[in-house]
Formats: C-alpha cells, sequence, structure tokens
C-alpha cells in the first residue's frame, strides 16, 4: 500500500497535509509485513550468531551471507522482475533495510551493495547494461560498490579529479584516478565511478573489477564498521568500453546526487532499525540490573531516558515510512526498459531531495542520541566490549558523514527549496506574500475544544513561523542568502522538526482514529511530548535568527510576532515521560 501523492516535494511547509494522504506502518499489507518478518529471520538464523567473524572483516563469510540474502530476495527488492530481481515497491525494500540494521556492518554491506551499488543501473541503466550486470546484482553473485568520493574531494564530488579519455578508436575510455572510502571494494565486482571525460565532462562508467589497471589500497582502519569493507579504488589506464558509460556524457552529476537521495533516505531507515535494536537492548540489562535492590528501570532518570529515546524514534519512524509512500507515488508508472527511464526516475526522486536530506540528518542525528543514552543506561558496562551497544555507539558515528556530511545535507534543504521556488515549482514567493494576513486567520481561529487541537495549532504555527523567517532573510539577503551558512542551518533545522512534528501528529491521529484511544495512547503521549518540544526548538531557532536578521525595533517588532504565535501552554512532559518510560520498560521492546 502507498500513499495517496501529496503532490509536488516540500509542500508540507505551505499546507496542512491531509490525514489520509501518508502511509504510515500501521497501513503496511500483510504481503509487507511478511517481508519484515523474513529478512529478521534471515539476520537473526544467519548473520548474528558469526558476529564476532563479520567484525574481523572476513571477505569470504560476508560474500557468502550476501549470495544467501540474495537467494532469498533481499538484495532484489528494487530491481526490475525482467531483470532478475522482485520489483516490490520502496515500502518493502525500506522495511527490508530497516529490518537488515541488527546485522551491524552486514548490514552496511548488503544495504551498500543493494542501494547506491545497484541503482544506478536500475535507473539510468540502459537494457544490454541491465541484462548485463543486474540478474548478478540481484541474487547476490555479483557485488556492487559506488565510487564517488576522492582523496581531495568529498561534500565538493564535482570537483573530482579522475579522468576518463576516449581512445583514438572510440572503443574504450582510459579511466585514471583514485577513489577513496569505498564501501565494499574489497569484494565488490562492478564499480560505479564517477570521472570527468577530458577532465571537463562528469559523467558515470560501469568498471568491473577483473578489468586491466583496477587495483586496491589498504584497508582503512576504521572505528567503527569495522566488519565492512572500505578501501581506495586506484585507476591507472583502466579500458573501459564505451558501452559502460552509464547514462550519458556529462551527466553524471544527475545520476550521483539522485542515488544519493535514495542513500540518503535508506540511512535514515537503517538508523531506524538500529535504534530500536538499541532499546531492546537497553530496556532489558535495565529491567535486570539491579541498584539499591531495584531494577534501574524503576528510577525516573532512566524512565525519561526510556522515553525520549522511544519517541524519537517513533518519530523517526513516522518520517520514514511517510516518505517511502511519497517516493513510490513519484516512481509508480516508471517502466524501467523506457530509454527516458533513468531522467524520468531521476525527476521523481528530485522532487523529494528535501525529505531525503530531511530524514537522513534527523536519522542519523536520532540513533548517535539513542546509542549514546543506550551507552548511558548499560553504565560502565556499556563501555565494554562484553556488551553490543559499545559496537553500536562506534557504528552509529558514520551516519552523520556518510551520503553528504548533515552540514551539507542541511546546506542542501535550503538550496534545494530556492531553486525550486527560482524554477516556479514551488508558490514560495506567493506564499510568503500571503503570510501576514493567514497568521492573522490562524491566531484568530485557533481552536482549543479537543485533545489534539493544541498540537494541531502547534504545526501550523510552525510552518508559518518558518515563512515569516525565510521571508525575512530572502528580504535582508537576496541571492547572498547561500552565504549565510549558519542562517540557513537555523531555517533547515526548523523545516526538519516542522516535517517530524507533522509526520508523528498526522500518524498518531491516523493511529487514534483507527485503533481507538486505549491501543494508540502511547503513540499520542509521544506525538503531544514530541510535538511541544519540537515547537520549543523551533522558537529558540527563529529568536536567534531573527536577532541575526533583524535590529533595534524593527527586530522588537519581528519578535512581537513570534510570540504572539508561539504561545501555548507546556505540556506536563514530566509525568509524559514517566508514563512513556514505565511503558516501555514493561514492553522490554520499542513501543508504539
Amino acid at each position: 500500500m502507498v500513499s495517496k501523492s501529496e503532490g509536488k516535494g516540500v509542500r508540507f511547509i505551505m499546507e496542512d497535509t491531509e490525514i489520509d494522504r501518508i502511509l504510515t506502518p500501521e497501513d503496511l499489507s500483510e504481503e509487507h509485513l511478511m517481508i519484515a518478518e523474513t529478512t529478521k529471520s534471515f539476520v537473526q538464523k544467519e548473520v548474528v550468531p558469526v558476529e564476532e567473524q563479520i567484525e574481523g572483516l572476513d571477505y569470504v563469510l560476508t560474500v557468502n551471507l550476501l549470495r544467501k540474502a540474495g537467494a532469498l530476495g533481499l538484495l532484489g527488492a528494487d530491481v526490475p522482475e525482467a531483470f532478475g530481481g522482485l520489483g516490490l515497491d520502496k515500502v518493502s525494500s525500506t522495511l527490508i533495510t530497516e529490518s537488515l540494521a541488527r546485522g551491524s556492518s552486514f548490514a552496511l554491506s548488503a544495504s551498500a551493495h543493494s542501494g547506491i551499488g545497484t541503482l544506478p543501473l536500475v535507473f539510468f541503466g540502459n537494457k544490454q547494461q541491465k541484462e548485463k550486470y543486474l540478474p548478478g546484482l540481484a541474487d547476490g553473485t555479483k557485488i556492487a560498490a559506488y565510487c564517488l568520493t576522492e582523496p581531495s574531494s568529498g561534500s565538493d564530488a564535482l570537483s573530482a579529479k579522475t579522468t576518463a579519455k576516449l581512445s583514438e578508436d572510440k572503443k574504450y575510455y582510459v579511466l585514471n584516478g583514485q577513489k577513496q572510502f569505498i564501501t565494499n571494494a574489497g569484494f565488490a565486482d562492478l564499480f560505479t565511478v564517477y570521472a570527468k571525460i577530458d577532465g571537463k565532462d562528469f559523467s558515470a562508467f560501469l568498471v568491473e573489477r577483473t578489468m586491466d589497471g583496477v587495483s586496491l589500497g589498504p584497508e582503512e582502519k576504521k572505528m567503527g564498521i569495522k566488519g565492512s569493507s572500505t578501501r581506495p579504488l586506484i585507476l591507472e589506464d583502466v579500458k573501459v568500453p564505451v558501452e559502460n558509460l552509464l547514462g550519458e556524457a556529462g551527466k553524471g552529476h544527475v545520476i550521483a546526487f539522485n542515488i544519493l537521495n535514495i542513500g540518503r533516505f535508506k540511512l535514515a531507515a537503517g538508523a531506524l532499525g538500529t535504534a530500536k535494536e538499541v532499546i531492546r537492548l537497553s530496556t532489558k540489562y535495565a529491567n535486570e540490573r539491579k541498584q539499591f535492590n531495584l531494577p534501574i528501570s524503576s528510577f525516573p532518570l532512566i524512565l525519561q531516558k526510556l522515553a525520549d529515546m522511544n519517541t524519537r524514534s517513533y518519530v523517526l519512524e513516522s518520517m520514514v515510512y511517510r516518505t517511502s509512500g511519497l517516493i513510490d507515488d513519484s516512481l509508480k508508472n516508471l517502466d524501467y526498459n523506457s530509454p527516458d527511464a533513468g531522467w524520468i526516475s531521476a525527476k521523481g526522486m528530485a522532487e523529494y531531495a528535501i525529505e531525503c536530506s530531511i530524514n537522513k540528518v534527523f536519522g542519523s542525528e536520532t540513533l548517535d542520541f539513542v546509542a549514546d543514552e543506550g551507552v548511558q543506561i548499560h553504565g560502565g558496562y556499556g563501555y565494554t566490549k562484553e556488551y553490543p551497544i559499545e559496537r553500536i555507539y562506534r557504528d552509529s558515528r558514520i551516519n552523520r558523514i556518510f551520503e553528504g556530511t548533515n552540514e551539507i545535507n542541511r546546506l542542501v534543504i535550503i538550496s534545494a527549496l530556492m531553486k525550486k521556488a527560482e524554477r516556479g515549482d514551488l508558490p514560495l514567493l506567493r506564499k510568503l506574500g500571503d503570510l501576514e494576513p493567514e497568521i492573522y486567520d490562524l491566531l484568530q481561529k485557533r481552536k482549543k475544544d479537543s485533545t489534539s487541537a493544541a498540537e494541531a495549532y502547534l504545526v501550523s504555527a510552525a510552518k508559518k513561523i518558518v515563512l515569516f523567517v525565510l521571508g525575512l532573510s530572502i528580504r535582508k539577503y537576496d541571492r547572498q542568502l547561500e552565504q549565510e551558512q549558519l542562517v540557513l542551518s537555523h531555517l533547515s533545522d526548523m523545516i526538519i522538526q516542522i516535517y517530524a512534528m507533522e509526520s508523528v501528529y498526522l500518524r498518531s491521529i491516523k493511529r487514534y482514529k483507527k485503533l481507538g484511544e486505549g491501543k494508540a495512547k502511547n503513540g499520542l503521549d509521544m506525538m503531544k511530548l514530541y510535538v511541544h518540544e519540537g515547537f520549543d526548538k523551533i522558537e529558540s531557532l527563529a529568536k536567534a535568527a531573527l536577532a541575526h536578521i533583524e535590529a533595534g525595533d524593527s527586530l522588537l517588532q519581528r519578535l512581537a510576532v513570534l510570540d504572539k504565535l508561539a504561545r501555548k501552554v507546556p505540556v506536563d512532559s514530566i509525568k509524559l515521560k514517566t508514563s512513556i518510560g514505565a511503558r516501555v520498560a514493561a514492553e522490554e521492546d520499542y513501543l508504539v
């Protein structure tokens, strides 16, 4: 089941979203649940028992496990049936990514292969390329890797120095250069490599491991994800057949950035799966560990931690599945056999690039928070390798760097928003012009007659606040706004909070209408808690931005508008966290 289209991406900051227009985990079909269960069962039976060997960087073991996963269809969810895959929807592949997360470093190897490793071919390969490579990638007999980063170019990917020169007989491109931090490099068979033709046209190539001139540097000695292979790829006069040019010459950036959009989204799904595992480990430990003759799960400070961990994970889950539904909608009519499939899919993926960056930032920072609190609950034992939380804590840190750093993704959110407005794809400037009467109207119509009315108002008010600050920023800086990185970061953080608040609000109300107050109670409490805390963050960010943008009487006038919009009765967060934490501890698992 997929959601009904919300129209164009990022419109959520300008208009309210109807409840029936989003996909939630409660909407998943029996088939979806079976796919998730199959994945979890595979990880529990095949991966967990050999985790220590995987962490020792056992290539043979990892490759064998990848082939077993491929035989079950876990690597081919995104590959069309015509090319040996299952051709499932993006919700299914999201469930697989989340459910694999329990497999630690193996999950990274599998996700890098089936995600950024295979998807360039799925979306941008021609029929001959797909027929040649995709069946092996889908069943795991061939492993893929994605090669964008270089020693001197990370976030600034287009400054890559790897070159490609067409041979005199026009049968080959000769590639020279080095790629850095390549996941799966140690055992990959096929590399998607980005290089500049004649040093200027940024393009993508399918490079086979067995081609002459392909070699690898040593394994990186990493802080975490030690069971995944991370090595440099070295290209020395590698002759790549012209038929292995992926997409069009000079259009590699279209492939690179749109595949990264999906990679960012899938990273959030993996972070969700790991966060749930941390909650399971932490509640189990807190119930077993006794101090002063009481389990530490009975202490309010521990309950608060469990409540915050579970609440943020619930919000992330709401965002991830909402976004999976949007991506499904944008790609649902795609004909993978069409020669234009790549460019049509690129347009569909680009539509929700902002949502993908939002998921990446929120997901990676949520997991870091949850893992850190998990270590704290474990106390001294959490700092030892005897307990898996130590490994999870180290592994989680890379997610804020992977797929574009969180700093870059924060800038992407605003830059993509402004570009959509400039192209006329988003009526942002018109919306900013109508903002003053809309603020007045919102204040006049503020409801007080139902349990969710306060939270509904806060979601709507948050949108007005970010548009208010964005409009003032554009008016002051105009095209120089892109130079004001701290203002942009504040605006991005407000937009991230709005997507989080609205996603959890809509999901919780939808659950309430479907399940009734009793079964939906914990979700409603978490929603109430998060919406109020998220709104407080938005208010604080807005004040900081306004203090930089305005001064004197003008600043006071702007703050007066903000204060009117932000006026609210605080919730009893202490009571809410105690109740939520107690329920999570009793469940001894992630709880909705």
